[in-house]
């Protein structure tokens, strides 16, 4: 028999993910999300119960990619749509009906449209769940119980521990010196 000391493999390690800072109002976590811009930090976000005008500007985020996603999805169907349609009609499979020319484009404009319309929000769907990354079952913020009230009537900044910048004493105290009025550690 062995008398070393065998570690179970059941233990609970548990690894911080980062801070999560509350404050009360939109003003607040405005200003909060500049000085955190400010600081330099780039693994972080802010959850609001509702939209706050001009935060994205505050978080110094890019514009979005979605809008050029779109358009290459609205670029592709009708470029599809108007290929296939003139194959099938003037080369594959040619009906001489009545004289009619065989490209006929005026009677393609209705499929046409429709794919542009269609390959547009298949990309918008698509395009915006890979973006947000989703689908994303958990958070580790779903953790902290001080959380759940982004949702009625509390603002909140998540701080990734991988953030370079990331150093949890000064960390805090810049989330603490931005007007929180409670201050967290999130665990994964």
């Amino acid at each position: 028999m062995s008398n070393h000391h065998e570690t179970s493999l059941t233990e609970n390690v548990v690894e911080k993910w980062g801070l999560l800072a509350q404050y009360e109002n939109p003003a607040e976590i405005y200003h909060a999300c500049e000085k955190v811009r400010d600081a330099g930090y780039t693994k972080w976000d802010a959850n609001t119960p509702f939209p706050v005008h001009g935060l994205d500007k505050a978080m110094g985020l890019k514009a979005s990619k979605l809008p050029w996603i779109v358009l290459c999805g609205g670029m592709t169907g009708p470029t599809l749509a108007m290929l296939f349609m003139i194959w099938t009609s003037a080369y594959d499979y040619p009906l001489n009906i009545g004289g009619k020319p065989l490209l006929s484009i005026p009677a393609f404009i209705p499929v046409t449209f429709e794919l542009t319309v269609l390959f547009s929000a298949f990309c918008t769907f698509f395009g915006l769940w890979a973006l947000c990354k989703l689908p994303r079952w958990h958070h580790p913020a779903f953790n902290s119980p001080t959380f759940e009230k982004f949702s009625d009537d509390k603002f909140f900044i998540m701080i990734e521990a991988k953030d370079d910048k990331f150093d949890w004493s000064k960390t805090e105290s810049l989330l603490k010196a931005s007007g929180s009025s409670h201050v967290e550690v999130v665990e994964d």
